[in-house]
């Protein structure tokens, strides 16, 4: 624009160049008015003086976007031209095309009538396709230009504002220099200035806050448009796009355990974003302003209260709305996490964070007894942590173990869900900082238990960090005992429960009363044994061990010479090396310690070893200001040379096992030539031989027993009466293999055929002999049945199989059978081992066919009758026949006392009295 001088007036000049607001207003809204100024471009920069009689010329004009060429008259009808010519030339190639398609039509109709219709239908397909590609592709344009467009037009316009904002500044400046412009007008100028660039901006928040809402709908429309056209096209293709980015977005869920809150984060800072743009669109507010006011009606809905208008009232319900959303899905995470974790506790799948803990992977019937055991074993350490994992439900796991009813004694039992063959599940309970791991063998097959254990092992053996402790693997079947120790090495331990309780059953049913100590020495509630270096018995003989310690009883040496093989009831010339150890019996391993020198309430011993226990003259050389209170140890000699004759016994056995040649060849290796096997089942004799010669049996090889074969149910009274029970020196009650599975079934099994054979038994006695047996027991009635049953039992003796321990008080209190109690003896076994893995080397020589076992001897192989001796004197009389005292029975007594607490003190015995002693097998 610029300035003249045609004005002579001052105020006809303010008039026309100070336009009035309206007029502001509406150029603002109509940038093309081909009457509004464009830009103010002749205004020099530094304001001047105006001549008086100046005014703006009237040929400066503004103009906008849109040329006026095509308002013009001409350029309309050249454009009517261009279509009229376009017209006239498809009118022409359409008649030029007409004798092309009718020349198709007569060669199509040459064609057979199936091709034709197949044809005319993928054409018109086709065609469909095409035509909705093209649609859609059209309609996606037009919204793209138009979005395009207005966003053009509002960033144009806002250039426009601020130019004219520039203008109107230089103007004020120039007028206000001199002094010809009104502050009032300036003020309202500026005012509403400023209002048509903030609404500019306004209208352009509210516009990208709309469209960015709306892309989210057309993007699913497309998407979904794009699957089904795909479907369509593509017959063959099976999964849509809608499917592939649910799975998509379900992996990303899946796989990424911070995707949900950062998915709801993103939420919620878009829905602040454009709920703060929305406002700034439709309220006076700054955009800071709108951005918190969003956020606080997202945090709280009520917020949106105070609104006021249609449009902030519109936009508030609705970002209240989506925050109400996002705070329901907020809460649905925080809730589903807090489940989620309290599930995984109650299931446990949380890792244990222990040390130096016992694990036990598996369950079975066994236990509640290991449980037990190891509860006693840590009572002297203030409690222990053992934790059980099993492929069972956590909370099923521990309802079982609170039902048992037995004291924990400060033992935590930690229950874990999951499987010992999965090395995370293995982790998860330490299994590396454990102190001792026990497999405990799955009831049910025999092959089966074992093959899992073997993987258990192979498992145990790939932990990545290493074993601190030794493994504990409890199998069925003797046979794979080598392959389980092939693959875990110098880590495993095992106990072949089976084999353990067949050979306890031949031993208990040879020497009455052995269960009940064989009992007292695996549990740990009475005496069991202990292995400890001690450095002052180097270079002591073991004959001087022996009486060394007050509250326990040796048993044999750890030789480290000989790379730390235990050797049992060793020579009495035996002398202690440096790094020795010493195997005893004890309480605990705590509660014994040897003597400088052995005494009892300050009373030295003196061992003496003389021919006979006649008056002697002994010098003592030297002065002992104890001399009146010393005792002398005295050996003495045997009674008599007695040897323990072997006698010709006759067994019967009723049932099965998987083991049955193991038994038999135990048996013949212990019994005197000319004894009798009885073999009393429901296997066919054929049968029976082929069993016995798969399990690597040689019938041609025994040499002390002969097989006596009978084929019959033990549950039937009628096949039992057809043996002849009542001359059997020993019967063994076997948990047959047709119900070993199920504890309960078995025991039943066995408890009925224990009850026939007693009642039988007890019919085929003389009378006379059957009343003076029960003129001598008091504790039933005359006339009873276990009267009659507790006599025969003084005749035979009768061990059962028993698997529940449930079955134990039954038996226990009608005092008609000496039980083995298979189940928890095997459970006391596997809790001696884990506690040390050195004890299964005792456990195993005691079981064996060769080396030393337990057995009960009578007293008069020691001593006379009425005969005053120390328990250190028994033992040292015992050593001639290479043999160790380790308790005694009385004879009114019903139970033996191993390791008895005053051994120096004297007592008279009996000759009915009995000795538990360690010696070798004979």
């Amino acid at each position: 624009m610029s300035l003249d001088s045609e004005s002579s007036s001052p105020s006809s000049s303010r008039d026309w160049f100070f336009p009035s607001p309206s007029f502001i207003h509406s150029t603002s809204h109509s940038p093309q008015s081909p009457n509004y100024p464009r830009k103010f471009s002749t205004i020099p920069r530094h304001p001047r003086p105006s001549p008086p009689d100046w005014k703006p010329p009237k040929t400066s004009t503004f103009r906008g976007v849109s040329s006026s060429a095509y308002g013009d008259p001409k350029y309309g009808r050249l454009r009517r031209r261009v279509d009229f010519t376009r017209r006239s030339e498809k009118t022409s190639k359409q008649e030029g095309d007409g004798p092309v398609l009718a020349q198709n039509r007569d060669v199509s109709k040459a064609v057979p009538d199936e091709k034709t219709a197949a044809g005319e239908i993928g054409i018109r397909v086709l065609g469909q396709r095409v035509k909705i590609r093209w649609q859609m592709a059209f309609s996606l344009a037009i919204l793209i230009t138009a979005f395009g467009s207005l966003v053009h037009k509002n960033f144009f316009l806002h250039n426009q504002v601020i130019d004219l904002q520039d203008q109107i500044s230089i103007m004020n400046i120039k007028l206000q220099a001199c002094t010809m412009l009104d502050p009032l007008d300036t003020i309202s100028i500026s005012q509403e200035s400023d209002h048509l660039s903030s609404k500019g901006l306004k209208i352009l928040a509210l516009t990208i806050s709309i469209a960015l809402l709306s892309m989210p709908i057309f993007l699913f429309k497309y998407i979904d448009y794009i699957s089904k056209l795909r479907s369509s096209y593509k017959s063959s293709e099976k999964v849509s796009l809608n499917k592939q980015l649910e799975y998509r977005v379900d992996v990303v869920l899946s796989v990424h355990p911070y995707a949900k809150p950062l998915a709801l984060l993103v939420a919620t800072l878009l829905l602040i974003c454009l709920g703060g743009l929305a406002l700034f669109g439709v309220t006076d507010d700054s955009l800071a302003d709108c951005l918190w006011l969003s956020w606080t009606y997202v945090a709280d809905s009520g917020n949106h209260a105070n609104s006021e208008g249609m449009g902030p009232r519109l936009v508030s319900v609705s970002i209240s709305f989506g925050g109400m959303l996002i705070f329901a899905m907020m809460l649905g995470l925080v809730s589903d996490a807090i489940s989620e974790k309290l599930d995984s506790l109650r299931k446990g799948r949380s890792e244990v964070v222990e040390q130096n803990h016992t694990l036990i992977l598996g369950w079975s019937d066994k236990l509640g007894s290991l449980l037990n055991q190891l509860a006693i074993a840590n009572e002297s350490l203030g409690g222990g942590t053992v934790v059980v994992m099993a492929e069972r439900d956590k909370e099923e796991m521990e309802l079982d173990i609170a039902k048992m009813e037995f004291d924990f004694r400060g033992t935590s039992v930690i229950c874990r869900s999951g499987s010992p063959l999965i090395l995370a599940d293995l982790k998860k309970v330490s299994v590396s900082k454990a102190r001792a791991i026990v497999v405990l063998a799955d009831d049910g097959n025999a092959d089966q238990s074992d093959a899992r254990a073997l993987r258990t092992v192979l498992s145990l053996t790939g932990v990545k960090d290493g074993l601190r402790g030794h493994i504990v693997v409890e199998l069925s079947d003797l046979d794979n005992e080598v392959l389980v120790k092939l693959v875990g090495g110098e880590l495993v331990e095992t106990v072949v429960a089976h084999d353990v309780i067949g050979r306890l059953m031949i031993q208990c049913a040879r020497q009455p009363g052995l269960a009940q100590i064989w009992e007292d020495i695996l549990g740990f509630e009475n005496c069991e044994f202990y292995i400890k270096r001690w450095p002052q018995l180097d270079g002591m003989q073991f004959e001087d061990v022996l009486i060394s310690f007050p509250d326990a009883i040796p048993c044999g040496v750890k030789v480290a010479s000989r790379g730390g093989k235990i050797i049992l009831n060793p020579d009495d010339s035996y002398i202690l090396q440096e790094g020795d150890e010493v195997l005893v019996i004890a309480e605990d391993d705590d509660t014994y310690a040897p003597s400088t020198l052995p005494t009892v309430n300050g009373a030295s011993f003196m061992h003496i070893a003389l021919p006979a226990r006649k008056p002697q003259k002994i010098l003592l050389c030297g002065w002992r200001r104890d001399v009146d209170d010393m005792i002398v140890v005295w050996r003495g000699s045997l009674p008599r040379d007695f040897i323990v004759p072997k006698l010709m016994e006759k067994i019967l056995l009723c049932g099965w096992r998987r083991d049955m040649e193991d038994m038999i060849t135990v048996l013949d290796a212990f019994l005197a030539p000319g004894s009798e096997l009885w073999m009393f089942n429901e296997v066919v004799e054929s049968e029976r031989d082929r069993k016995l010669v798969d399990g690597g049996l040689d019938l041609s090889r025994l040499v002390n027993i002969q097989l006596v074969h009978r084929e019959g149910n033990a549950v039937i009274r009628r096949h039992l009466e057809s043996l002849p029970l009542e001359s059997f020196d020993s019967i063994l009650i076997l948990a047959d293999e047709s119900v070993e599975d199920s504890a309960i079934q078995a025991d039943s099994r066995s408890l009925a055929t224990l009850l026939l054979i007693r009642d039988i038994q007890a019919k085929r006695l003389p009378y006379r002999e059957a009343m003076v047996t029960r003129g001598q027991r008091g504790s039933f009635s005359r006339g009873s049945w276990i009267g009659e049953m507790q006599q025969a039992s003084d005749r035979s003796v009768i061990i059962s199989e028993i698997l529940d321990p449930r079955t134990k008080n039954l038996l226990s209190m009608s005092k008609i059978s000496d039980y083995v109690l298979s189940n928890e003896l095997v459970s006391m076994a596997l809790a001696m081992v884990a506690e040390d893995r050195q004890i299964n080397d005792v456990l195993e020589e005691l079981f064996a066919e060769e080396g030393n076992e337990l057995h009960i001897r009578l007293a008069e192989l020691y001593l006379h009758e009425g005969e005053e001796l120390s328990f250190y004197e028994i033992i040292l009389r015992a050593r001639q026949r290479r043999e160790i005292v380790i308790g005694y029975r009385l004879a009114n007594a019903e139970r033996a006392v191993i390791n008895p607490p005053a051994k120096t003190e004297r007592r008279r015995w009996s000759a009915k009295d009995v000795f538990v002693v360690i010696t070798e097998k004979e």
